[in-house]
Parts: structure tokens; C-alpha cells; sequence
């Protein structure tokens, strides 16, 4: 007959190898969710892959000097377009009016630049060669941050750049008067 030390040692041990089994049940359903994850990412290719020649993106198509910064579409929407360059954005301020869909198009003239608005999931890499698409809004007006967060040299830590939300009706009165629209820092 077993002792009552023995029936405790007993039950201590189906627990812990209960709880043991449960850990290592949940240690591999995470690492298969990981694994069907990054296997579906890179297997599945991206809507559309945009690529422009970086030696010649300030002397012609879409991302010469004149027509970076915001722009209206005919549906509403706002389009702004922007280069990441050693060591700075072009422009280096962004005006966008608030409660508008937004497409952010960016690209990089050098090597590869992060694009970071601080407060808002707007996060990409622009790499040369390539363009980068984002949609995004901004409920309220303010400012944010934009820095470069990914290391593009020794003058990285001063890539600084700023997105200035402002009304929609203040928007809209300022970009009628020019056909793209940016501040100065």
C-alpha cells in the first residue's frame, strides 16, 4: 500500500508532466504559426512592384524636383511623393490634410532609407530602384517626426524630416494655389 508521501510525489509528477506537455504543445503551435507565416510572405509576391532608374529620378518621370510634396486627385484623394536621399528627405517637410485618404510613394536616390512618420504605422524601407507604396490618414491635425530609421551612413542620425497634418479646408485653399504642396522646415 502506498504511502500518502507516495501518492503525492505520484500526483506531483502527472501535473508537472501535464503542464510540461502543455508548454511544449504551445512552444510548437508557435513556432508552426511562425513558420506558415514567413513560408506564405515569401511565397505570396506583392500586389505590384513599381521600379524606377535611381541615377535618373530628379531629371525625369514621376519623382523630378517639381513633383514631389502633395498633390489632390481627381477622386479626393491626396498623393505625396518623396525621395530619401544621403542625408535627407525631399522634400524635407510634408503637408497633408487630415481626415483624407492619403497615398504615400516614395523612393530612394542612393541606398536604402527607412521612412518613419512617429505616432502612426506608417513604417517602409525605400530602396533604390524600387518604389515604395503607403496608404494611410491622419485623424486630427499636429505634426510628426519622420526620420530615417534605417542606418544609411555616417550622416544617418541627422535624416530628420516632418509630416505637418493640417485641415482638410486649409489644405485644400493652400494647394489650389500651387500644384504641389510642402513646407518649409
Amino acid at each position: 500500500m502506498a504511502t500518502v508521501h507516495e501518492k503525492g510525489l505520484e500526483i506531483a509528477e502527472r501535473v508537472e508532466r501535464r503542464w510540461a506537455t502543455i508548454s511544449i504543445l504551445i512552444i510548437v503551435f508557435l513556432a508552426g504559426m511562425a513558420a506558415f507565416a514567413g513560408i506564405h510572405q515569401a511565397t505570396m509576391p506583392q500586389r505590384t512592384v513599381e521600379t524606377v532608374d535611381p541615377t535618373t529620378l530628379h531629371l525625369q518621370g514621376e519623382f523630378i524636383e517639381s513633383n514631389l510634396g502633395s498633390a489632390v486627385e481627381s477622386d479626393g484623394s491626396v498623393t505625396v511623393r518623396a525621395v530619401g536621399q544621403q542625408y535627407s528627405f525631399s522634400p524635407p517637410c510634408l503637408v497633408v490634410p487630415a481626415g483624407t485618404p492619403i497615398t504615400f510613394r516614395a523612393t530612394s536616390a542612393d541606398v536604402v532609407h527607412g521612412l518613419l512618420v512617429q505616432g502612426t504605422n506608417i513604417n517602409t524601407m525605400l530602396v533604390p530602384g524600387y518604389v515604395s507604396v503607403l496608404q494611410a490618414s491622419f485623424a486630427s491635425p499636429g505634426e510628426h517626426l519622420m526620420p530615417c530609421q534605417e542606418f544609411c551612413s555616417v550622416g544617418h542620425e541627422g535624416m530628420w524630416g516632418k509630416v505637418k497634418v493640417i485641415d482638410k479646408q486649409e489644405f485644400l485653399a493652400e494647394v489650389a494655389d500651387k500644384r504641389r504642396l510642402s513646407c518649409a522646415l
